[in-house]
């Protein structure tokens, strides 16, 4: 049995969460080569969200208090159950076979008042959305694997197929009062001195559109994984996908129209090839080429959904290990090109209401490095780096003329990315279970929207800081921590979502210097 239960507050203002979670399992042992497995989980969550709405102000983010929040309380209720069937048999030494069946049920109740602009007397423009969302998946999968010999090479060949079937129903909730005009809808807080609540809105929160979808999706897949002389491994795989995605549109209340009923059929073939070259048991080089394919998510203002997604990818690198295997090093190059990538609508009311433009087509490239493990005894590190070359390809959608132009970079797409951190633990002595530790953080600068230089947020750097004591009493481990993570107490921005008018800016607050203790007991 897993339990836990988390209520926690924030530093930003009307945000906190308070989290339920439970999960049985039972697994049974049929026999020594057959087992069974079942299980549940429950997840009850009641949040208060946070628009973090920011303004621009003669085009520049407003310098303002990181707690200072322009929306109200938006209480958001989700619940989630999860239910889980597996069992595999093992056939022989070779063979065998392997089920899984999951069935997850979701609903979640949601009311936001979140900022949408400053208008000219120096007040900014709130307005009132929410949903009532349910959406149920049903998964299962089959896959037989099997080992065997021939002309001297040994193969691991993997057959097997899925099934995932996905619900979605969710109504909309606008306050409106005028369908014309959302001028009309909105509330006012000054810009200033913000003094809670507002100005009242003129209406009610009330029914706007549904939207039903219902997919399906069907694979099949082989691959087979060849173990040649001389250190050398193959892999080649291939899959086929069929998608069938059926949708319902209908807007409601003063926004009432015709229902409207859209159909959605696509399948693609998409390969799989490895290749793995280990000359020592320290060191191996390898490189793979992969092609994806799957359903969207999110909808076109012209209430159809949003076309299916497709991706390929190459990666090449090299893998080390050190000093008897307590040290791993990976570098690596790869190139991700996805197409048909969706992202929310430039302006926020609708995205919001859950519209997405198509930027096309984006491409992601570079070096990733990553180091883990222990130098010395009691000395650990983890350190990664990347260097990401992101681009926009191609544009399908200029709805408004908010998307990306060809060649500019990704928005929220930093350029350079890494960390280290490390600790120290002594193992033995009078000081036996002392740890210390610190590490940090760096990412590059980020744009946000339609290649507009002042939407950008600069990079930035933190410091963290941990110090533990562990002691063993019997057979139980007793350990006290304490984290002190940004040391220095960086004001800073993690992301960015702007409009094109400089009057609209959502950002990701970066958490400021903050103390955590925990102790933990192991038995």
């Amino acid at each position: 049995m897993n339990m836990s239960y988390q209520n926690s507050g924030s530093f930003r203002e009307f945000v906190g969460k308070e989290d339920v979670f439970l999960a049985p399992v039972l697994k049974w042992a049929i026999g020594p080569k057959t087992q069974a497995t079942f299980e549940l989980e429950y997840n009850h969550q009641h949040s208060g969200l946070d628009a973090a709405f920011v303004p621009f102000i003669n085009g520049k983010l407003l310098n303002m208090p990181r707690g200072r929040n322009y929306a109200e309380y938006s209480p958001s209720t989700t619940e989630a159950v999860l239910g889980s069937f597996n069992w595999s048999h093992q056939f022989n030494d070779d063979w065998s076979i392997k089920h899984r069946f999951t069935v997850n049920h979701q609903t979640n109740d949601l009311s936001l008042t979140a900022a949408s602009g400053v208008d000219d007397n120096g007040n900014v423009t709130r307005y009132q959305f929410g949903s009532n969302f349910k959406l149920n998946t049903y998964s299962t999968n089959l896959d037989l694997i099997g080992h065997f010999d021939t002309a001297g090479l040994k193969h691991t060949l993997l057959f097997g197929g899925d099934y995932y079937r996905i619900d979605k129903h969710e109504i909309g909730l606008l306050n409106l009062v005028d369908a014309i005009s959302f001028a009309n809808n909105e509330s006012l807080i000054d810009l200033n001195n913000p003094v809670h609540p507002g100005s009242p809105f003129p209406g009610r929160l009330q029914p706007s559109f549904l939207e039903n979808i219902q997919t399906d999706l069907y694979g099949l897949y082989i691959q087979d994984q060849i173990k040649l002389p001389y250190g050398f491994q193959v892999m080649g795989g291939i899959r086929y996908q069929y998608l069938h995605q059926k949708a319902l549109n209908q807007g409601l209340g003063l926004l009432a129209s015709p229902p409207d009923y859209t159909t959605q059929t696509d399948d693609a073939v998409t390969p799989r090839v490895g290749f793995l070259w280990q000359p020592q048991s320290w060191i191996s080089l390898y490189a793979n080429y992969v092609e994806s394919f799957g359903a969207n998510t999110g909808k076109l203002l012209t209430n159809r959904p949003v076309p299916s997604t497709s991706a390929e990818q190459y990666e090449g690198g090299i893998k080390t290990e050190f000093f008897g295997g307590r040290l791993r090093a990976t570098l690596a190059y790869f190139d991700l090109t996805k197409n048909n990538v969706a992202t929310p609508h430039p302006n926020l009311a609708f995205a919001k209401a859950g519209y997405s433009v198509i930027t096309g087509a984006a491409r992601s490239r570079g070096p990733e490095l990553d180091i883990t493990g222990e130098i010395l005894p009691g000395w650990n590190v983890i350190a990664t780096y990347a260097n990401l070359d992101t681009k926009v390809l191609q544009t399908n959608d200029n709805s408004n003329g908010q998307t990306p132009m060809i060649g500019s970079r990704f928005f929220n797409a930093p350029r350079n990315t890494g960390s280290i951190w490390s600790t120290y633990e002594i193992l033995d002595g009078d000081f036996k279970g002392i740890k210390i530790g610190g590490g940090a953080t760096f990412r590059d600068g980020q744009i946000g929207c339609c290649d507009t230089p002042s939407y950008k947020i600069p990079g930035y750097a933190t410091v963290d800081l941990l110090a533990a004591y562990s002691l063993d009493v019997g057979k139980t481990k007793i350990t006290a921590q304490l984290n002190i993570n940004n040391l220095l107490d960086k004001h800073y921005f993690a992301g960015i979502f702007t409009q094109k008018d400089n009057r609209n800016g959502g950002v990701d607050f970066g958490q400021p210097r903050t103390f955590m203790g925990a102790i933990n007991v192991q038995y």
